[in-house]
């Protein structure tokens, strides 16, 4: 039986980040996506022009409505708008039992534009970070919320675990952001550190990078594996998915969340229908 993975996040029209890689990714890996959105944005590979908040009482009412037919196996918390939008999650959230995965988004991969207001994203540490069981902040997002600058490896592990007991709960620090690093540090709740380590690969098509592995997380959690489980496969995905170098666009483009779909095997499933 599919699990059903539900995503709180804003959309993209130009299908690469936000709900839309959200989406795909939880296909791709087997599991069934549902949506509720935050904000209707128009975007692509270069830029955003236009964001538009969902009012609290639309996404309060996506969130019950899918809830009350559909209970997630887990949950994804991308992009939030406002106040008001941290409120309706929190209050939802306090009532479900299954892993909760928070990608505190702030701005697009390309720096176009603040995606998160402030308070918002203030909102979201006090109100939601404790609800979750692994928050998956990068580098420019965690010198946020640490107020620190993180350099190096060491750096990093000092912002995760510091992050990490502030909010009760695990860090997963990812090191992109720093020149050539492919490694990401787990300080989990229980005060373990651990270093997640995958080949680097030279591909600026980085876009909706942080959507797609939060995402993987949440579908293995949500199939029972340990949260160290969960991030060595979902880094195994992500890595792959950046290692086909798709490019789409003119700007900085999506990975290729379908690469490892076989087409013959996809054409003998068809033939048999």
């Amino acid at each position: 039986m599919l699990k059903p993975i539900l995503t709180i996040a804003g959309s993209d029209c130009s299908g690469g980040a936000g709900i839309q890689a959200d989406l795909k990714t939880i296909t791709a890996l087997g599991a069934y996506g549902m949506s509720a959105v935050t904000a209707i944005t128009a975007q692509n590979t270069q830029t955003i022009s236009e964001i538009m908040e969902i009012p609290a009482k639309t996404l309060k009412n996506q969130l019950t409505t899918i809830i009350s037919d559909i209970y997630p196996s887990a949950v994804k918390i991308g992009m939030i708008c406002s106040l008001e939008q941290v409120q309706v999650i929190a209050d939802i959230l306090n009532n479900l039992e299954c892993p909760i995965v928070l990608d505190p988004v702030i701005k697009a991969t390309n720096n176009s534009a603040v995606l998160s207001k402030q308070l918002a994203v203030r909102a979201s540490s006090e109100l939601l970070f404790h609800l979750a069981d692994v928050i998956t902040p990068n580098i420019p997002e965690a010198e946020f919320f640490t107020e620190q600058k993180i350099k190096s490896i060491e750096d990093m592990e000092q912002a995760a675990e510091k992050l990490s007991k502030k909010y009760n709960t695990s860090i997963l620090l990812k090191g992109g952001h720093l020149f050539e690093c492919a490694t990401d540090v787990l300080y989990d709740k229980n005060g373990n550190i651990k270093h997640f380590e995958s080949r680097w690969i030279r591909n600026k098509n980085s876009h909706g990078s942080g959507c797609t592995l939060s995402s993987a997380i949440a579908v293995f959690l949500a199939e029972g594996f340990s949260l160290d489980e969960s991030i060595h496969k979902a880094k195994k995905y992500i890595t792959y998915a950046f290692f086909e170098k798709l490019s789409i666009g003119h700007g900085i483009g999506p990975l290729c969340h379908n690469y490892y779909i076989d087409e013959r095997l996809l054409n003998e499933k068809i033939l048999k229908l």
